[in-house]
Parts: C-alpha cells; sequence; structure tokens
C-alpha cells in the first residue's frame, strides 16, 4: 500500500528546499533569465553550501522480481526537493553544480572505481558539473537511433558523432556519452561512455539560445577522432559479454530514464504550483468577489489545482515504486507525460487570467516560457505514450 504521508525527514527536507528556493532562488530568477546565466559567485555560494543538483542516488525500479528489496526513501525525497527547487524556478535549479542526470547511469551501471572516480569530484569545494549526451540531430525520443560511432583500437575507442540540446555540456567536467559499435545491431550495438572535458577531439562548438529556462546552459558537442579510454567505457566491457540479457548502452539509457522521469515531472509540477499560486493570490487581492471574472477564474484555478495534485500523485508512486525496487518504467511515462501537460496547460490559463500582468518581465511569462519543453525532453509525450501502450499489451504477446 502507497503511504502519502510524509515522514519527518521528507518534510524536513520539503521544508528546507521551499525556503532556499523561496529565499535564495525566487529572488534572482527574473534577472538570470533576463542575463541568460546564473552568476557565477552564486553558484559557488550555494556549492559551498552543499546544495547540490545530484539524481546519482535516485534509482530506478528496475525488473520486479516478486520480493520487495529494503525500502529507501532516495527518489521521494529527489521529487520531494525538486518540485521545491522549481516552484523558485526551473533553469536556477538545473544550473546547480552537482552530476545532474550523468549520474544515475553512473551510479546504476558503472564500475566500483568509475563510481569513485566521476562522482567523488562533486565533493571538492568548487563547483562542477556532469552531463548526460543521448541526443542528436536524427536521434533523441528514439533513444535506439544513434549515431555517433564507437570504433574498437588498442586500449580503447574512437568516437565520431555530433550531440545537441545537452543540458550543462559545455562546462561539464565529465558527459556520459552514448555511441554504436555497429549501427546495423541497433539497440545491442549501443555503448555508454564517460567522455572527460579537454580530451582531444572532443569539443563544445556551441551554447544554444532559447524561448525558455534561459539561465540555464545548453549546448552543442563535436566528437572528431576523440579517443576514450577503455576504462572510460561505463561498467566496463565485461559488463557487455555478459551472457543471456546482452545489456547494452541502450538498456542503461532506459534505465535511466525510470528514474529521472519522475524527477522531470516534479519539476513540471513545481512550474505550475508556481503559476497557479501566483494567478491565485492576484485573483483574491484585484477582482470584485461577486464578479463574473472572480467566478470564472474560480473555476479554471479550481481545475489547475486539481490536475497538480493528480500529477503529483502519479509522481509519488513511479518514485515510491522506484524506491520499493520495483519496475516502474510504466508509471514513470504516466507521471512525466502528465505533469508535462498539466503544467502547460496550467502556465497558458494563467498567462490567461492575468492579462497584462502576465507580459514580458513578469514570473508567469517566463514560467510559461519555461514549461514548454518539460513535454519534450526525456522523451517526447508521444514516445512515453508509446512505453505505457508496450506495457499495457505485453502480457497479450502484442508489439507496439
Amino acid at each position: 500500500m502507497i503511504s502519502f504521508e510524509l515522514s519527518e525527514q521528507q518534510n524536513q527536507i520539503k521544508e528546507m528546499t521551499h525556503w532556499f528556493a523561496e529565499n535564495e532562488i525566487r529572488p534572482m530568477a527574473l534577472e538570470a533569465d533576463r542575463l541568460g546565466k546564473v552568476p557565477d559567485d552564486w553558484l559557488h555560494q550555494v556549492n559551498q553550501m552543499g546544495i547540490q543538483l545530484n539524481t546519482s542516488s535516485f534509482g530506478g525500479g528496475g525488473k520486479s522480481s516478486g520480493k520487495r528489496k529494503k525500502e529507501r526513501e532516495g527518489n521521494r525525497m529527489g521529487v520531494l526537493a525538486t518540485e521545491e527547487m522549481a516552484w523558485g524556478d526551473p533553469a536556477v535549479t538545473l544550473s546547480l553544480p552537482g552530476a545532474g542526470l550523468g549520474g544515475p547511469p553512473i551510479e546504476s551501471s558503472g564500475t566500483a572505481e568509475q563510481k569513485e572516480r566521476f562522482l567523488s569530484i562533486f565533493t571538492t569545494d568548487k563547483p562542477r558539473w556532469g552531463a548526460y549526451a543521448l541526443t542528436e540531430p536524427e536521434a533523441g525520443s528514439d533513444a535506439s537511433g544513434v549515431r555517433t560511432t564507437a570504433r574498437k583500437v588498442d586500449g580503447g575507442y574512437i568516437l565520431n558523432g555530433q550531440k545537441i540540446f545537452i543540458t550543462n555540456g559545455g562546462r561539464a567536467s565529465w558527459l556520459v556519452v552514448f555511441a554504436t559499435v555497429d549501427p546495423k545491431l541497433g539497440r545491442a550495438g549501443q555503448r555508454a561512455f564517460v567522455v572527460e572535458k579537454g580530451t582531444p577531439g572532443f569539443s563544445c562548438t556551441k551554447l544554444v539560445k532559447k524561448m525558455g529556462l534561459r539561465a540555464n546552459e545548453t549546448a552543442e558537442l563535436l566528437l572528431e577522432d576523440c579517443y576514450v579510454r577503455t576504462e572510460n567505457l561505463l561498467g566496463g566491457e565485461e559488463l557487455y559479454e555478459t551472457s543471456g540479457s546482452k545489456p547494452s548502452g541502450f538498456q542503461v539509457a532506459m534505465k535511466t530514464f525510470d528514474s529521472t522521469r519522475p524527477i522531470v515531472a516534479s519539476m513540471a509540477i513545481g512550474i505550475a504550483r508556481a503559476a497557479y499560486e501566483y494567478t491565485l493570490d492576484i485573483v483574491k487581492k484585484e477582482y470584485p468577489k461577486q464578479g463574473n471574472y472572480f467566478h470564472l477564474a474560480s473555476e479554471i484555478l479550481a481545475e489547475a489545482e486539481q490536475d497538480i495534485q493528480a500529477a503529483r500523485l502519479l509522481t509519488w508512486e513511479a518514485a515510491w515504486m522506484a524506491d520499493h525496487g520495483i519496475a516502474n518504467a510504466k508509471e514513470a511515462a504516466m507521471c512525466k507525460a502528465y505533469a508535462g501537460q498539466i503544467a502547460l496547460d496550467v502556465c497558458a490559463k494563467s498567462l490567461e487570467l492575468l492579462g497584462p500582468t502576465g507580459l514580458e518581465g513578469h514570473l508567469v511569462e517566463k514560467l510559461y516560457r519555461d514549461v514548454k519543453v518539460f513535454d519534450i525532453f526525456e522523451g517526447t509525450n508521444e514516445v512515453q505514450h508509446l512505453v505505457i501502450a508496450r506495457r499495457q499489451y505485453a502480457p497479450y504477446d502484442i508489439r507496439v
């Protein structure tokens, strides 16, 4: 039975992150959006405080064995904290130092040596970032379409290809890069590598200017005859030589999504909640309680709160399953698809209700620009529906 009562520790995390979001993030959000970056001195300060964007402790559910593993709280802690931080501002949240989306694949598939080497760098006083490089011009939501190549040579691999829309990709100390040893092998040919900043043949070619999330760095990357040592092959060669299941980089990517999609959903919920609360406050303060506008606004905002609560419960369920070691791919896809869509709807309706108050330079206008990507990245809504459908029909041996 899923419990929706928060533990004492979970309440403390929620309260602490909300305080930080309200007092440290929200006051600088609009200025960071205008400048297109989060100030370096602020990032250094929060890193000194020990506040980082680390999702490596949030493990996906994996395959359910029918026996529950020892209960953890990491995933539930993650969605609670992320919702509050995104309520403060999603672009600033994504800019926080830490392993970010690059953490889960290393935590779940890396060797003990790789975990120590790549995750220990975030314990230093200097702000550092990790990144997750999957998306390409011809492959994003369809992760099986990766065309970056990995040619085996003595002592390592030569990587060639392009990656786009990579969060914190330009400043990351390392990136988990997905490539294929043979495109003809499809998913079975994929591998995941940890490519370190400064590796010859690896470069950031462009920082992308975006409609939303302007304060967060989004990079285009190029790999030209980039030599990566064998010890940077995630999991080591023995992982891919395992008999039976034939693991590949594709499985690494999918396992990562099972843990990160609830995190992305919680960010969308935080954005929706911020727009809803701001608009509700304006309506209560500035409009006559018996006027037609007040009644119309009340109905719209009531539906918004209903949708936010429903999205939150879907997200909590996916996180709860992951904490209990229960396969959660379908639930992770459901919460991500639903939260992204309702967040877009809530921001749009809030903008309409505010009228001139929602023009450029105001919070809700910014949130409306920020939220659009949440039904795209980590897999579009269409892909989430495909994931859900495949699991619906799996018992009937029907392929979708």
